[in-house]
């Protein structure tokens, strides 16, 4: 590790916003030192607690996320925030961005926001932001909150990175919940009905509680997941959803079951890096991107079966590198 990078790292410890700021752009811009700050970082990081934030568009992830930082911080618990957004189709980075969000925090040195952009990634999530979540760990932030885009019920990826699953719905979804069920539903830990001062909220709690019942919505088969009731435009519930978190959280502290799932986790996270270097050794220089676009133009012609193209083209590029 060069003298630059240890010096971010140690400045980024110290609490410097600027070093935070700079080493997740240089890691989300995918630049030259990416890896290093993130080899640099890792000693430090897994410390936090991760609690993901998901749930349909109009749910009021935000507002759930941005009361849950002020009940965090009240108990002296520092908080970073990573909120992924949609991709802006002209500029490439994030619709609505850190400007407009968590204003009541924006000077409060316990939290840090950063908004990502999805930049084409579907899950729910942005390609790094595993590791932007690393390296706000490295700072030495207690709990970190991350917020989906928003998507639908095929909003998973966050199961992958979160200890702690916060699924938000509100009344009126009508058969949605149903449809539900066999995506973001059952990667919940906690469920919230927010915006519960609505019409409908009993009959939503009644169904989520019988979708329970059937063991749609825990991943543990021994462990009930919590119904927290909120209406988060007022504060209403916080208190109680920070609650079931904290007990969840506690759930998780005992047997093993953290280092369980997040070795799960590490798992499918290595199994993507792996994908990611083979993609980056083929498109450097010489490493076989002409090889490629020429086997994806002949697969679209007809004439090469890529199926069996690929294995070999594959061993190609393994006798390569170990030469």
């Amino acid at each position: 590790m060069t003298d630059a990078i240890e010096e971010l790292i140690e400045q980024l410890r110290g609490g410097s916003v600027r070093a935070l700021s700079r080493a997740i752009s240089e890691v989300e811009n995918g630049g030259s030192l990416a890896p290093k700050i993130l080899a640099g970082c890792f000693p430090y990081s897994g410390r936090a607690l991760r609690v993901g934030i998901t749930g349909s568009p109009g749910a009021g992830k935000s507002t759930l996320v941005d009361h849950l930082v002020t009940q965090y911080r009240s108990q002296g618990r520092t908080v970073g925030v990573v909120a992924v957004d949609p991709t802006s189709p002209y500029s490439g980075g994030a619709i609505l961005g850190d400007r407009i969000r968590m204003q009541a925090h924006h000077a409060d040195s316990g939290v840090f926001t950063r908004s990502m952009a999805t930049r084409g990634a579907l899950g729910g999530l942005a390609s790094t932001t595993a590791d932007v979540v690393s390296i706000i760990e490295a700072s030495g932030k207690d709990v970190i909150l991350i917020e989906t885009v928003g998507v639908g019920q095929d909003e998973i990826d966050v199961v992958r990175l979160a200890d702690v699953c916060v699924v938000a719905v509100v009344p009126g979804m009508g058969d949605d919940i149903q449809s539900m069920k066999a995506g973001i539903m059952e990667i919940a830990d906690v469920l919230v009905i927010n915006k519960s001062d609505r019409e409908g909220s009993d009959r939503l709690e009644q169904e989520l509680r019988a979708m329970q019942s059937l063991g749609h919505s825990s991943k543990e088969p021994n462990l009930d997941v919590h119904i927290i009731r909120t209406v988060a435009i007022t504060g209403d519930g916080i208190a109680e959803l920070q609650s079931a978190i904290g007990a969840q959280e506690q759930w998780l502290g005992m047997e093993g079951r953290l280092f369980a799932r997040r070795s799960a986790q590490w798992r499918e996270r290595i199994s993507n890096m792996i994908r990611q270097e083979v993609l980056r050794n083929i498109q450097r220089p010489g490493g076989g991107e002409d090889e490629f676009a020429k086997l994806a133009e002949a697969a679209a012609a007809g004439t090469v079966n890529p199926y069996l193209a690929l294995p070999r083209m594959m061993e190609r590029l393994r006798q390569a590198a170990r030469n």
